[in-house]
């Protein structure tokens, strides 16, 4: 769960530190209090997209930072291993900062992440139910998406459309064939003239190294034989052979270390060196009796290093990239080859439909009973939520031809009263209907979430009355398995909750500021009797509130 929020300088926010609380808390204030900005700077910290607006008037930067509890989730853990993020206390410090020109950094326990990584550990830690989460709910793909989401089919939905678009590749490359024979032909012919010359060359990227060290070693064979004789004099054969030197020196100084043991360390190094040199000198033997001048191996290799370089001129690429570019000729011309083989083409469309629609049967098969359990479960809802007699129904139109998403569309039908019969819900529901089934519907699809945080941003607009007092309910009822945060201008929802803070505009030095105020029990009865309406707060509206507050869910 969220544990601590850090805002600094963030739109007229210029210093909080907000600890939270476990189950079901409001959010209120007066419109245009700043209640949103919280959520709002939440979301920055959570990856949302940063824009130099979001930094208080005159200050350089926003800084933002978020402490969660880490969920056990396996999947999560795992991803921060992956990541190589640092793990203390079971918590997920995530820390953004935007300066005055939208530039933005961002950490996750201290240590440097994109916006992707925060992205990522974001959907873990909370979800954030936007002022128009409902409104999503009228497109055809977020209804789709909410089932995946839901069931868990994301992974196997994401199977299905990659296997869509390898199976319509295959099509489209038959389209083609069919369309542009000769032209495929003439790139098969270039290809495989071009792929010959390669195969006729037998060359690799080790081969161009080894051949420059040889041709190196070869034209200048008679140099590196003279050095190596002038070498093997010094050490053996000149007038004070450098061996010979060290040995004597180093017997010298044997018998000198006898009288004075301060030589000893000396005479050791004395000792290496003659046998360092030494070896030097047998090596020295054997690598000249090697080395050979031979003019004819010279001249193998210099062509050998022509040829190369001729064949890499004409394609325009260094030797050494020669090796790779003839692996990629080869796959193209392969490719090209089955483009013009309508036989195989034929094949490869026949396999990868039937892989295509292997995967779609599974998915419909998964989506059919939870669009069922839906259904019902959203259906009982609406009857507590002053829609008696209402229906709701996860339809699954079939999709003969298949789409990327499947067999079938996901549709969402309502009928609001008894007579009515199932339509879409973008043509049916009124305002106030909308706001009802797609809470409802929000808070189902979230007791399936393992996230441990739900934030509902006035999702609760357009209701009212009884209505609003049974949202609060099961908002208070959602709060009992995790922690939940509802910015709420509704008096009845609010009474609901276990916490609540009053957020509120002030004048500070001339400049206005949000604040947040914690409320205790009695400025919780101040600030429901506020909410409940009235210029001024009466002792009657106060003992409403009070009455709301008792009226409390256990």
């Amino acid at each position: 769960m969220l544990r601590r929020l850090s805002i600094q300088d963030f739109v007229i926010v210029d210093t909080l530190e907000l600890d939270f609380s476990a189950g079901f808390g409001a959010l209120t204030g007066e419109t245009g209090a700043g209640k949103s900005i919280l959520l709002d700077a939440l979301g920055l910290v959570m990856g949302d997209r940063a824009e130099s607006g979001v930094v208080r008037s005159g200050q350089k930067r926003a800084d933002i930072s978020a402490e969660f509890d880490l969920p056990d989730i396996p999947e999560l853990r795992s991803w921060l291993d992956e990541q190589m993020i640092d793990i203390d206390d079971d918590v997920l410090l995530l820390r953004r900062a935007v300066d005055a020109s939208g530039r933005s950094k961002a950490w996750i326990n201290g240590a440097a992440a994109t916006l992707s990584q925060l992205r990522e550990v974001g959907e873990w830690l909370a979800d954030i139910h936007g002022q128009h989460a409902h409104h999503a709910l009228l497109r055809g793909d977020a209804q789709r998406a909410l089932i995946d989401r839901y069931a868990g089919l994301e992974s196997l939905a994401a199977d299905v459309s990659d296997a869509w678009r390898v199976w319509q590749g295959v099509l489209k490359a038959l389209q083609q064939a069919a369309a542009d024979a000769e032209g495929l032909q003439r790139e098969r012919e270039l290809l495989g003239w071009q792929v010959k010359e390669l195969d006729e060359l037998v060359f690799t990227a080790s081969e161009w190294e080894t051949l420059n060290q040889d041709h190196a070693r070869l034209s200048h064979a008679a140099g590196l034989i003279e050095g190596a004789s002038m070498a093997i004099d010094a050490l053996e054969e000149g007038e004070a052979p450098v061996v010979s030197s060290l040995e004597r020196l180093a017997a010298r100084l044997a018998e000198l270390a006898q009288i004075d043991g301060a030589l000893s360390e000396a005479q050791d190094m004395l000792n290496n060196a003659a046998i360092q040199a030494d070896e030097a000198l047998h090596a020295l033997r054997s690598y000249r009796d090697r080395v050979d001048v031979d003019p004819a191996q010279l001249a193998e290799l210099e062509a050998r290093l022509g040829a190369v370089t001729d064949v890499a001129r004409k394609h325009h690429v260094p030797p050494e990239e020669l090796e790779a570019l003839h692996q990629r000729l080869s796959s193209q011309l392969d490719a090209l080859s089955e483009a013009g083989d309508p036989a195989k083409l034929e094949a490869r469309a026949v396999e990868a439909e039937s892989a295509y629609r292997s995967l779609a049967k599974g998915l419909s098969e998964a989506r059919a009973p939870i669009a069922a359990q839906l259904s019902e479960q959203v259906t009982a809802a609406m009857q507590t939520l002053s829609m008696n007699g209402g229906r709701f129904e996860v339809a699954l139109v079939p999709e003969p031809e298949g789409s990327a998403h499947g067999d079938e569309r996901v549709e969402f039908l309502v009928a609001a009263n008894p007579s009515q019969p199932l339509k879409p819900l973008a043509k049916t529901a009124s305002g106030g209907e909308l706001s009802r089934i797609g809470l409802a519907i929000q808070v189902i699809t979230s007791r399936a979430s393992a996230t441990p945080t739900m934030i509902f941003d006035e999702v609760d607009v357009g209701i009212g009355g009884r209505v609003a007092e049974i949202v609060g309910r099961m908002l208070h009822a959602l709060g009992q398995q995790r922690q939940v945060m509802c910015v709420t201008h509704l008096p009845q929802v609010a009474a609901c909750a276990d916490w609540q803070w009053s957020i509120a505009k002030s004048e500070v030095a001339g400049e206005t500021l949000s604040q947040v105020t914690p409320l205790d029990d009695k400025a919780r009865i101040d600030e429901i009797a506020r909410m409940l309406g009235g210029v001024e707060i009466t002792e009657t509206t106060r003992q409403h509130a009070a009455e709301m507050l008792g009226r409390q869910p256990a």
